[in-house]
């Protein structure tokens, strides 16, 4: 079997490639001209280059049976709204108009829980903190999505079921924050855990996640492809937890004091605003985007029973994603242990 994928010298597509080649499928990765391409370093795979939106990708998929759509442009900046757009957006709708132009018999479409949403108190709620937990049957409205990033991604799962509804096989998983080796930008999450191991952080806004090893990520989207109904989504996560409680957990690992104590939201928020709507338009670098304060202020909570009892989906624990995170933070010269 050969499996095209796009985003693979990213965070998840990386492992992706990996357990892909453990497996035995030959790899091909679409890889943009400037991407770096140290994740890939030493991996038997050929890489193709292009863009998501480039109208000769079906024949670079040819022969292959399957793909992988992990790539997606991510951003909380609100300048970045087209680019969001025509990368999520309109670049998934290319990708799967070229595996039907190329005969692809399955596509394994990267969504996220960003699209989904966060419900109100009206359903399911975390029974340690009664906060509201969200399965696949939830979808919030569009305009309740917060920044641009979530409604793109939004968007882009709404191309994979009009494909589906035209006859083409796909299937959605929606990893929830995934942890763990080859975060090598990093990720938000990734850029937490760097900033408590290089003890930046005297202060947090407390917020919620739903944590998941990327290994775990990784063979979700091989479950899916064996095992996931045409259509259907699938939140591949693991652990609801509180920000503090993960601070708490990288204390344990590391022998590193947690954080002080928290910030009330209006600081950062004031200081977002300022950022994006005085000092960008006067040409400065802004540092904090305010969709990303805005979104600290949800506990985004998630339910993962349907791919676990569906497809199988690992959980590993928790704190040995976390360790496996620092280690490789550690191994690979971003932060230094005293």
């Amino acid at each position: 079997m050969r499996a095209f994928i796009t985003g693979a010298t990213g965070f998840v597509g990386a492992n992706l490639a990996r357990l892909l080649l453990e497996r035995g499928y030959e790899v091909r990765a679409l890889v943009r001209p400037e991407s770096r391409l140290d994740n890939l370093k030493g991996l038997g795979i050929e890489t193709v280059q292009g863009n998501l939106c480039d109208p000769s990708l079906g024949l670079l998929m040819q022969d292959c049976q399957v793909v992988f759509h992990v790539a997606a442009h991510y951003s909380l900046w609100q300048s970045d709204r087209e680019q969001l757009h025509y990368s999520n957006v309109l670049g998934t709708r290319n990708i799967l108009a070229a595996a039907r132009e190329a005969g692809v018999e399955r596509t394994i479409y990267t969504s996220s829980v960003a699209a989904i949403g966060v419900p109100k108190k009206d359903g399911q709620t975390d029974i340690r903190t009664n906060v509201p937990i969200a399965d696949e049957t939830y979808q919030s409205p569009v305009e309740r999505l917060v920044g641009d990033y979530k409604k793109s991604k939004y968007w882009a799962e709404q191309e994979a079921h009009e494909a589906v509804r035209n006859g083409q096989d796909v299937v959605i998983v929606n990893p929830s924050t995934p942890i763990g080796p080859w975060d090598i930008k990093p990720t938000p999450t990734g850029d937490i855990i760097l900033r408590f191991l290089r003890r930046q952080m005297p202060f947090y806004l407390n917020t919620g996640l739903n944590l998941i090893h990327v290994q775990d990520v990784a063979e979700g989207h091989l479950l899916a492809l064996e095992k996931g109904k045409t259509g259907d989504r699938y939140i591949l996560g693991n652990e609801n937890v509180t920000l503090q409680q993960m601070l708490t957990m990288l204390s344990e690992l590391t022998g590193l004091s947690e954080p002080k104590g928290t910030i009330p939201a209006w600081i950062p928020l004031g200081v977002a605003w300022v950022d994006e709507k005085v000092l960008a338009r006067l040409g400065k670098q802004p540092s904090v985007p305010l969709d990303g304060v805005r979104m600290s202020q949800q506990m985004m909570f998630y339910d993962a029973t349907k791919a676990k009892q569906q497809l199988g989906l690992p959980q590993t624990p928790i704190k040995t994603a976390l360790q496996e995170s620092v280690n490789w933070f550690i191994d690979h010269h971003y932060a230094t242990l005293p």
